[in-house]
């Protein structure tokens, strides 16, 4: 099982508890020999050291809460990172023994085993310090690991006490065996650990009506979403998405609302999390949040992320969403209107990308857009380089641009709002900061625009205009020159789209090899010929 990593603090242990963990683990080795038995206390204590260090904080603000002490008055937020930290720790121990036991390295196999076993024992041991109820399968799982660990130990060191290779090799497999099983019990723990902390959160919840307490265990929650897909399942399955819908319905956690509706947008990456989210009357009650102009900008925003989230076309499992087609026209409406009003960046691209992802959702979408003076709204802000101001926020707008370049009402509008001009502009859209994300969304740029002109052409004052501009050249170039299109076939194709349907307009606009190369043969050889070229430009 995946073991997720969260960020956290962890204490020093007391010579007490190291001398019991070194004892037990030394015992479980019986090894008569003091020396050896010095040998192995320094890789244990090195192994202690390493958790210590890898978890001191850079940040000096930050000092004054490096220092945890295990005791009963740990939150469960706390509890969870302290757990996760050390099962971080005995995952990559665990993979790295893999890796050793594959090389053959039988001295670096035992240490590192004896270094898991003390780790196992320490989690434990750690564990059961501030929990007071956990339940008996919990119990049986920690006894089965331990006993694991001990057999893993063991075995381990008979292989260093032997150089016969036929009995090394004879031993891997019972290793190997060994290993998994160890992994297996170990994920099987930490997946109930998880579970009992989960269930904790949400009780606190459910049960609580102050407000501290509220928003320590939403935020307990936020952080295990960002731990991984499964954790996200978890948290679903327990209530957590009911949980924090009663939040969402209670005027007097109204501070918490963003908080608790960027939680709930992590969680509905998940199959479960729409899932549970549709049962308890969720898209009424983000509509409901969506329509208050008495919420702040940043509640709305929070409330279009989960919209964004939960009709993402990357999600097979969204289209069941019935009560999300009752309540479209109304949050269609308010989404335009926080993209018209928009005081930041960040609010109009989660705006714009809920109103892109549910024009994929449904073609209705376009219809009721185009209505709302969507077109003038999104080409307006386009100008204002303070809120759309990076290559995701253009990715939302040309989305949009693109499904509703599909309506033929829609050209009158990109003409009157300078649309062209607009597309034309993408069509140029290159990274500054060459981070791979935001490459990746300049390339969507590029090809969306392309794209929107190839399907605006049709009517011939978009072509003309888009001809004025000297679009075919840029295209031209586009499909020539691999590095402007940072070697993207889907930029290819849709500039070639583009290009064969200004042709139609403007044959005269084109050298006679870029129409014999780029426009005359079937589009599967044009674009063979462009990825197969060395890189020109004409």
């Amino acid at each position: 099982m995946c073991v997720y990593l969260g960020l956290m603090k962890i204490e020093s242990l007391t010579a007490l508890t190291f001398y019991k963990t070194s004892m037990d683990c030394m015992h479980l080795i019986q090894v008569d020999s003091v020396q050896r038995w010095m040998e192995d206390l320094k890789l244990m204590t090195d192994c202690e050291c390493m958790c210590i260090l890898q978890s001191k904080p850079i940040s000096t603000e930050e000092d004054a809460q490096s220092e945890l002490i295990l005791s009963s008055q740990h939150s469960a937020y706390d509890n969870l990172q302290l757990l996760l930290k050390r099962a971080w720790i005995i995952s990559t121990e665990l993979t790295r023994i893999a890796q050793k036991l594959e090389k053959n390295r039988w001295q670096r196999v035992h240490s590192m085993t004896v270094r898991v076993n003390c780790h196992v024992r320490s989690m434990i041991n750690e564990y059961n310090s501030f929990t007071r109820n956990s339940s008996e399968e919990m119990h049986q799982f920690e006894k089965l690991l331990i006993e694991k660990c001990s057999e893993f130990t063991a075995v381990t060191e008979r292989c260093i006490q032997t150089e016969d290779e036929r009995t090394l090799q004879s031993m891997k497999a019972c290793i190997n065996e060994t290993l998994t099983t160890v992994a297996q019990y170990f994920g099987q723990l930490i997946e109930l650990v998880l579970t009992y902390e989960i269930q904790n959160l949400v009780r606190q919840i459910n049960s609580s009506d102050n407000i501290y307490i509220t928003e320590s265990s939403t935020s307990g929650l936020f952080s295990l979403t960002q731990e991984g897909a499964q954790l996200c399942r978890i948290i679903a399955k327990e209530g957590g998405v009911v949980a924090l819908f009663k939040i969402c319905r209670q005027d007097c956690f109204r501070c918490l609302y963003p908080q608790t509706l960027r939680t709930l947008a992590s969680i509905c990456c998940v199959e479960e999390g729409i899932h549970q989210l549709e049962k308890v009357d969720g898209i009424l009650c983000l509509a409901d949040i969506l329509t208050d102009s008495t919420h702040s900008e940043a509640t709305r925003a929070e409330a279009a992320a989960v919209i964004a989230q939960i009709t993402s076309p990357h999600l097979t499992f969204t289209q069941h969403l019935s009560s999300f087609l009752e309540n479209m026209e109304e949050i269609v409406t308010a989404l335009v209107k926080l993209c018209h009003e928009a005081s930041s960046g960040e609010v109009f691209l989660l705006a714009s990308a809920a109103l892109a992802n549910i024009t994929f959702f449904d073609t209705m979408a376009c219809e009721m857009l185009l209505h709302l003076n969507a077109m003038k709204i999104l080409l307006a802000a386009c100008a204002d380089k303070q809120i759309v101001d990076t290559p995701y926020s253009r990715d939302q707008v040309v989305t949009i641009l693109a499904n509703m370049s599909v309506l033929d009402q829609c050209a009158s509008e990109i003409i009157q709002g300078n649309g062209v001009q607009l597309l034309m502009e993408m069509l140029f859209e290159r990274s500054s900061s060459g981070n791979s994300a935001e490459v990746t969304a300049c390339e969507r740029v590029q090809q969306k625009s392309a794209v929107t002109l190839a399907r605006l052409s049709r009517d011939p004052e978009v072509a003309h205009a888009a001809i004025k501009l000297s679009c075919i050249p840029r295209l031209i170039e586009l499909c020539r020159s691999p590095t402007e299109r940072n070697n993207s076939d889907s930029v290819l194709v849709a500039c070639l789209a583009a290009l064969r349907r200004l042709a139609v307009m403007s044959p005269d606009g084109l050298e006679d090899s870029d129409f014999q190369q780029l426009v005359k043969p079937r589009l599967v050889d044009s674009f063979l010929l462009c990825t197969n070229m060395e890189e020109s430009f004409v």
